[in-house]
């Protein structure tokens, strides 16, 4: 009964296995003991053959049953072995026949022997190689080479005086040298496979077994003439018996691999490193001996040394040029990435960091000479609306060219995002603003056409005492004062601005009494899954009904909530709460409520300490599967890391999704999906609105939905408004969307009655 072993819920046939390399390995301990006691006494010869008849099938068997799976060289090394073993038994019988003697074969023998090696050579033709660069190739050619002088020096020291008298000068007899330089070929080219080849159907360690078995084979080989006198020996009684347990354990090893379903390792070319320095030192040893004993051949043996140094010291000196080349691509990346670190991706401006530390170090030399401006593109949305994005970043780049032009020495702009752009200025502020503001009038040519710019400034000369933060505060300030004023106008901080301040800590205040007095509410827009507008999910939306002011919209009480930190209670009560109406959807819609809640999270609240607790705490108490709940993160929330992206990892851990809001319109760092742990990738309405226009806008969004489908995200289109757009993002690949055309936000009550669009509306599947 044939014994298995289980692995990783396979059966693995070991003791077959195991059996066969058994009977191999005592067959080859028998052949050199056989062969060891003839190099002291003569011996018959029948046993050495009898070993070869023995290795031989057995190494044939188990190649075969390596090559199950489309592993087709394994199918040439056993019609090789088995060549190369008829060869062996043309041997013997030219042997017993009395038709050859000693060590010589006839052409026969030579020729089948022959055909197994071309056997061997052509299944390693077969396996697949990986690419490399040339200097990879030209230091490894160097190594090849290294190899075959080390190998040759070698051959002719311990061979050479018996060559002539092993050799009687007959057609058969060169067949013999040929067949030993084919299998040092055999023993090279398999080195050079175990180095090169890639991800394939062939086992690493199968193909390091093979080069051994190549070694085997060619070194068996060259000693041949060592044994001119000893006629009743045959070098075939022990290497075949060798070389067939090396194919053996080569086949056997890929056999468990192919069970086991291992990954096949990727080469690794600084295995190779420590070989040539061996050759040199190996052929140094044997020109010392070779010199103390006075050799004849003292003089090839010195080539064959000078010939390996040089190698290996031509090899050295291609190494150390790929590692220059490499230390100054490496210095030039970290300079790139240095540079990156601190500039606008679009404009090639400084960024905030970069400008904080220049004011900083401006107020220390001289804060009287310092002030600190933003500049606000006026309308620059109604740009990127009517003429398109790419027109709207033509025109960014060109306003950062304009600003840089007209700065004073000492001075930097940096770009804070979006369009708004910040400046240290030295010297006459109000006439290099003055200056700018001339020439962005004038007209900026982006992307074909010639745009008059106008733009709000706030500016805000430094104090005695001021830091960069705070120079960049009341210029902000006077910078909303200004766009409060109309377009085009510059304001100068004044300390009765903070006012305005003071309103949005009425308008929080007022904030905090509704939060209490139940005067919000929470509305739901579906999201819903194309083409057929069936309900996904919903997003839950917030809405202030003020009972003096009416309705206030998010954009107005968000804002201040963020400034004041009551934005941590309000998200509070909005997570909450949409929580419980899910959680009552499932309640009574069963297998009709949505599968997914999303709640739009801030980046204060992602900075509190223990927010992932208290989303865990809310699931808790209503009851809710963390599966059901999407946690929505714009990208500049997590982008730099820290506390923020913390949270969300734990968040992620609850089992609660996890959405990237506008993506596209921040950093749009690639990098940011794999730190991030996304599961929903919500592409922003601003690509969504020109997707059925072409152009760039359609190709991120085409772009977008090929990362998601990559990297096993679920992208969402937002602001999805026509049947047209609808119809241009399934095409894309598009599965869920969210906008007007599908549902505008509704109450919980609604939810329940939702139906998708007419099918008028809708596209065809």
């Amino acid at each position: 009964m044939e014994r298995t072993r289980a692995a990783g819920g396979v059966r693995v046939p070991a003791f077959r296995m195991t059996r066969a390399l058994a009977l191999s390995a005592c067959t080859l301990a028998l052949a050199c003991l056989w062969f060891g006691f003839g190099l002291v006494h003569e011996t018959p010869t029948s046993l050495g053959w009898f070993a070869v008849l023995i290795s031989v099938p057995v190494a044939a068997v188990v190649s075969w049953r390596a090559s199950a799976g489309g592993r087709t060289y394994w199918r040439y090394a056993s019609v090789g072995i088995i060549l190369i073993g008829l060869g062996a038994i043309s041997n013997g019988w030219d042997y017993f026949s009395g038709a050859q003697h000693g060590q010589h074969i006839s052409g026969l023998t030579a020729a089948v022997y022959v055909l197994g090696l071309v056997a061997f050579v052509a299944g390693l033709l077969r396996i697949p190689g990986a690419r490399r660069s040339g200097i990879e190739w030209a230091r490894f050619g160097l190594d090849i080479a290294t190899v075959i002088v080390t190998v040759l020096t070698f051959t002719w020291h311990f061979a050479y005086r018996r060559w002539e008298s092993w050799l009687g000068g007959t057609i058969a007899d060169s067949f013999s040298v040929f067949i030993v330089l084919v299998a040092g070929f055999i023993c090279v080219f398999a080195f050079v496979k175990v180095a090169f080849t890639g991800t394939g159907p062939i086992d690493r360690r199968a193909l390091h077994l093979l080069a051994l078995t190549g070694a085997v084979g060619a070194g068996g080989g060259s000693l041949a003439p060592l044994l001119a006198d000893k006629p009743y020996l045959n070098t075939a009684h022990i290497l075949l018996p060798a070389t067939s347990l090396c194919l053996s354990l080569a086949a056997d090893r890929q056999i468990r691999a192919s069970h086991l379903g291992r990954p096949l390792p990727r080469p690794a070319m600084k295995r190779l490193s420590l070989m040539p320095y061996a050759a040199v030192l190996a052929t140094a040893v044997l020109l010392l001996t070779s010199a103390v004993a006075h050799t004849p051949d003292l003089l090839a043996v010195a080539i064959g040394s000078v010939t390996v140094t040089l190698l290996v010291a031509t090899r050295q000196l291609v190494a150390l040029r790929d590692n220059a080349r490499l230390l100054e691509d490496l210095d030039a990346r970290q300079r790139e990435l240095a540079y990156q670190a601190g500039h606008d991706g679009l404009t090639g401006l400084a960024n905030r960091t970069v400008l904080a530390r220049e004011i900083t170090e401006a107020l220390a030399d001289d804060p009287s000479d310092v002030s600190v401006a933003l500049i606000d593109l006026d309308d620059f949305k109604a740009i990127n609306d009517d003429l398109g994005h790419a027109v709207g970043d033509a025109l960014l780049v060109a306003v950062a060219e304009t600003i840089t032009a007209q700065l004073p020495p000492g001075s930097l702009v940096a770009r804070q995002g979006g369009d708004e752009y910040a400046l240290l200025l030295r010297g006459d502020a109000a006439r290099t603003l003055a200056a700018i503001t001339s020439q962005l009038r004038l007209s900026v040519h982006a992307g074909g056409h010639e745009l008059v710019v106008e733009s709000s400034i706030g500016l805000a000369p430094a104090r005695d005492g001021d830091t960069a933060d705070e120079l960049l505060r009341r210029a902000d300030v006077a910078m909303y004062e200004a766009k409060g004023k109309g377009k085009g106008r510059q304001v100068t901080y004044a300390a009765e601005m903070d006012q305005r301040t003071a309103e949005q800590s009425r308008l929080a205040a007022d904030l905090r009494v509704a939060l209490d007095a139940d005067q919000l509410t929470l509305l739901y827009q579906p999201i819903v899954h194309m083409p057929g507008g069936e309900l996904y999910g919903v997003e839950a939306l917030i809405r202030w009904n003020h009972p003096a002011r009416g309705p206030i919209g998010p954009d107005v009480f968000i804002p201040a909530a963020e400034r004041t930190g009551l934005i941590v209670p309000l998200g509070a009560w909005i997570l909450e709460e949409a929580c419980r109406q899910a959680m009552a959807w499932r309640t009574s819609l069963g297998d009709a409520a949505p599968r997914t809640v999303t709640v739009n999270v801030s980046a204060r609240q992602l900075r509190e300490a223990g927010f992932a607790s208290d989303v865990a705490a809310v699931l808790q108490r209503t009851g809710l599967p963390p599966s059901t709940l999407t946690i929505e993160v714009t990208e500049t929330a997590v982008f730099d890391g820290g506390s923020a992206l913390a949270e969300v990892r734990a968040i992620s851990a609850l089992g609660v999704k996890i959405a990237l809001d506008d993506f596209g319109t921040g950093h749009s760092s690639l990098g940011l999906l794999r730190t991030c742990p996304a599961d929903v990738l919500k592409v922003d309405k601003s690509f969504v609105d020109d997707v059925t226009s072409g152009g760039q806008q359609a190709v991120v969004v085409a772009a977008l939905i090929g990362i998601c489908e990559g990297m096993g995200l679920r992208a969402v289109a937002e602001g999805v408004e026509t049947a047209e757009q609808a119809a241009e993002l399934q095409r894309l690949g598009y599965r869920y969307a969210q906008g007007f055309h599908y549902g505008h936000p509704m109450p919980a009550s609604a939810v329940a009655t939702y139906r998708p669009a007419p099918a008028g509306n809708r596209i065809a599947a």
